[in-house]
C-alpha cells in the first residue's frame, strides 16, 4: 500500500478531500498567506499586484469586445462605433479596455523603474528580471496590435509605418514584412492575424507573469535597502500586511482609472483615431502609443532608418543584460551616492525622450531625442559599469531591523526635540 503524502489539516471535510489530492489550499497560504515579505517594503511594492490585477482586468473585457467585434477592414470602424452605441455598456466595456492599458503601462514603468533604482535585478533575482523584461515586450507587441484594431486612420498609418520597419532589414526585410503582412499593404489579412494575435497574447503574459511571480518567491522580494533577509525578525507574513498595503494601492488605482474613465475618457486617445482608415490620405503627424513613444524617439532620431531600427530595438533588448552590466556589489541606490543621480537623470531622460516621441521629429524635438539618445546608452553601457567599479557605497546597515530600528530611534529624537 502506498504511503499517504503529509497534508494539512483543515476543519473543512471538503477541503482536506481536496488537499489530499490537490494540494492547492496549503499552496496558497504558503505563498500568499504566510509568505515572508521584508519589512520595510514601501508601497513601490504593490505595483506588482497592481500590475496583475490590471492584466485580468484587460483580459476580461477584451473577450466581451471581442464578442461584438469584426475584424474586417469593411465592418471593423463600424463595429467598434457599434459597441459604442448599441451594446449594453460597450462604451464602458471599451473605455476600461483602452484607459486600463494606458495605466496597465503607468504601474509596469513604475514597476521596472522600482527594479531599477533597488537593484531588483541583481544576484539572485537575474532569471526574475529577465522574465519581467520578456513581459514587457510581449506587452509592447500586444499593445501595437491592439492600436491597429479600431481601423482609424491613426490605427492604419501606425501599423504601415511600424511595419515598414521590417523592409530595412537587410536581405529579408520585403521579405519579413509581406509575412507579417499577410500581403503586400496592410488590409485585410493583417487585420484578421493582428487581431487573433491580440487575442491571444495576453494570456501568453499570464504565463509569464505566473513565472515570474514564482521566481520572486524562490529567492524572497528584494526591499528598499537590498539586503537580504537574516531572520525571522526581519519580516512579516504576506496577509495581512502586505494585502492590506495592496489592497489600498488598488482602492486609489481604482478610483483614478474611475476619473479617467467616466470624465476623460478620450484623454490619452488619438483625435484622427475617430476617421475611418484611408490608404489615400495620410494623417499629417503619425504617432505611437504614447507608452511606447520614448522608443519611437529613438527610432526617428536617426536619418538612416535601418540604424533607427537598430537602435530601437537595441534599447529594449539592451535590458536583458542589465544585470551584468551593473558592476557594482551594492543593490539599492539608497546607498550609491553618485550612481543614485545619474539613475535619477536616466529616469527624468526616459520621460523626456516619451514627450520629444509625441512632437513632430524636427528642430528642437529632434535635438532633444538625440541627447537623450545618447545619455540612454552612455548610461546603460559606459556609466552603469564603470561607476560600480569606482563607487565607494555607503555603509549598509547589518539587518532590515537595524533600519526600522534606527529609523524609530531617529524619530523619537525629532519628536523630543520638537518638544
Amino acid at each position: 500500500m502506498e504511503k499517504s503524502p503529509e497534508q494539512h489539516k483543515y476543519k473543512n471535510s471538503f477541503l482536506n478531500w481536496i488537499e489530499f489530492r490537490l494540494p492547492i489550499v496549503s499552496y496558497i497560504e504558503k505563498e500568499y498567506k504566510d509568505y515572508p515579505m521584508p519589512k520595510n517594503c514601501n508601497y513601490f511594492w504593490s505595483f506588482g499586484a497592481l500590475a496583475t490585477i490590471l492584466l485580468v482586468v484587460l483580459i476580461v473585457s477584451g473577450i466581451f469586445l471581442a464578442m461584438n467585434y469584426t475584424p474586417h477592414t469593411d465592418m471593423a470602424f463600424d463595429s467598434v462605433e457599434r459597441i459604442m452605441r448599441d451594446v449594453s455598456y460597450g462604451w464602458l466595456l471599451r473605455y476600461m479596455h483602452s484607459n486600463g492599458s494606458a495605466f496597465f503601462f503607468i504601474v509596469v514603468y513604475i514597476h521596472i523603474l522600482r527594479g531599477m533604482y533597488y537593484g531588483s535585478y541583481k544576484y539572485p533575482r537575474e532569471l526574475n528580471w529577465i522574465l519581467g523584461v520578456f513581459i514587457y515586450l510581449l506587452m509592447m507587441a500586444t499593445s501595437f496590435l491592439g492600436y491597429t484594431l479600431p481601423w482609424g486612420q491613426m490605427s492604419y498609418w501606425g501599423a504601415t509605418v511600424i511595419t515598414n520597419l521590417f523592409s530595412a532589414i537587410p536581405l529579408v526585410g520585403d521579405g519579413l514584412k509581406t509575412w507579417i503582412l499577410g500581403d503586400y499593404t496592410v488590409g485585410n489579412a493583417t487585420l484578421n492575424r493582428f487581431f487573433a494575435l491580440h487575442y491571444v497574447l495576453p494570456f501568453v503574459i499570464l504565463g509569464v507573469v505566473g513565472l515570474h511571480v514564482v521566481a520572486v518567491h524562490v529567492h524572497g522580494s528584494n526591499n528598499p535597502a537590498g539586503i537580504d533577509i537574516k531572520s525571522k525578525g526581519d519580516t512579516v507574513s504576506f496577509f495581512p500586511y502586505m494585502i492590506v498595503k495592496d489592497t489600498l494601492a488598488v482602492c486609489v488605482c481604482g478610483v483614478a482609472i474611475s476619473v479617467i474613465i467616466f470624465f476623460g475618457p478620450n484623454l490619452m486617445a488619438e483625435v484622427d483615431n475617430y476617421i475611418p482608415a484611408d490608404p489615400l490620405v495620410t494623417p499629417s503627424h503619425i504617432v505611437a502609443n504614447w507608452y511606447l513613444a520614448p522608443f519611437y524617439a529613438i527610432l526617428r532620431a536617426i536619418p538612416d532608418k535601418l540604424g533607427g531600427v537598430v537602435l530601437m530595438f537595441a534599447a529594449i533588448l539592451i535590458l536583458f543584460v542589465l544585470p551584468w552590466l551593473d558592476t557594482s556589489k551594492t543593490k539599492s541606490c539608497n546607498y550609491r551616492p553618485v550612481y543614485k543621480w545619474f539613475m535619477m537623470l536616466f529616469f527624468v531622460n526616459f520621460f523626456v525622450l516619451g514627450y520629444v516621441g509625441m512632437k513632430p521629429a524636427a528642430g528642437t524635438y529632434l535635438l532633444i531625442a538625440r541627447i537623450g539618445l545618447v545619455y540612454y546608452f552612455v548610461f546603460l553601457l559606459i556609466l552603469t559599469p564603470f561607476i560600480g567599479k569606482f563607487e565607494k557605497p555607503k555603509k549598509i546597515p547589518a539587518s532590515i531591523s537595524d533600519i526600522l530600528k534606527d529609523n524609530n530611534l531617529s524619530k523619537s529624537e525629532h519628536e523630543s526635540g520638537m518638544h
